[in-house]
């Protein structure tokens, strides 16, 4: 762990405690800007005074990795993001994301073609106030009619532009992520997974079959490749029955939403959670998750929870 990261609060009870991004190092448990913006991510926030407040106490808090895109709002999430902490600290990674764009009717829609991907850098660039973005994910959508090595491609000149760092990954799966990786380095890897049966399981347009749910994990820890599972909670899925999970909170006094998170870092060495909310309190609810130390028999009877639901 470098000297910066040594100084601050890192007791979390499954290590390792941070990982790296290239050449950047990040505690393993960040903070998802999604939740920034008002209803559906758009808009802005009900209490702006309140979103502030949330993105100031992460960085008191310790966290220093921050998900965010410039289609959250659209532009909502990184404008509060610079408002409230701009300049930034030294060690906080800002992840931003592409491939994307939202419509007036409030859906999303691909926005991958290499002009429409470097419009969204600049976007990124100019609400974050930001020279160079740290790590920038690709997100791959279906149905973009952009061939997934063009869009890549043009991730890649803007990396050779100094307008992006890192690259990394979203939505991809293992064919996607091995065809980058035989033209670029790539630092994560951002797919859906969680303890409620969202794992990912991808569906893609160049497969005849639905991937095995663990596959891109398997293949980010056998490179070291960080993963950021995105819906970490499962948002409303954690009411429903879950007797493993509910288990593991009445056992070690903690709410659902903290076990979510422990089983995530538990998972694998890898895993890189980034839970969003626009409250303080469930900021730090999220962050106390951290020191949950689930057993394995918890880890691998939620797995199969997991998979059974999946």
């Amino acid at each position: 762990m470098s000297d910066d990261l040594s100084k601050k609060t890192h007791d979390f009870a499954t290590s390792p405690a941070t990982i790296r991004l290239g050449d950047l190092e990040v505690f393993r448990l960040g903070y998802g800007a999604m939740r920034l913006p008002g209803k559906d991510v758009w808009g802005e926030p009900e209490d702006p005074h309140r979103a502030l407040g949330v993105l100031r106490r992460v960085i008191e808090l310790g966290i220093n990795l921050i998900d965010t895109s410039w289609f959250y709002g659209p532009h909502v999430a990184n404008r509060l993001i610079s408002e409230a902490l701009y300049p930034y600290p030294k060690d906080l990674v800002i992840a931003t994301k592409l491939g994307g764009k939202r419509l007036p009717d409030k859906s999303w829609a691909p926005f991958a073609r290499p002009e429409e991907l470097r419009q969204g850098c600049e976007e990124d660039l100019r609400t974050l106030r930001l020279e160079r973005c740290d790590v920038t994910h690709f997100r791959y959508m279906l149905g973009t009619g952009v061939p997934f090595r063009e869009s890549l491609d043009a991730m890649i000149e803007l990396q050779k532009e100094g307008k992006i760092r890192h690259l990394a990954l979203s939505n991809v799966g293992t064919a996607e992520l091995l065809d980058a990786l035989e033209r670029t380095p790539i630092v994560a890897v951002q797919n859906l997974y969680n303890v409620a049966g969202g794992l990912g399981s991808l569906a893609r347009a160049t497969h005849a079959e639905v991937e095995s749910p663990d596959a891109v994990l398997e293949a980010c820890e056998a490179r070291g490749i960080a993963y950021l599972p995105f819906f970490p909670l499962a948002i409303g899925n954690l009411g429903k029955a879950h007797p493993a999970l509910d288990g593991a909170a009445a056992r070690h006094g903690a709410t659902p939403a903290q076990i979510a998170l422990a089983w995530l870092l538990a998972r694998s060495p890898v895993m890189l959670p980034i839970p969003g909310t626009s409250s303080i309190a469930h900021l730090e609810e999220n962050w106390a998750a951290r020191k949950i130390a689930l057993t394995r028999d918890e880890v691998e009877a939620m797995a199969r929870e997991a998979r059974a639901g999946g």
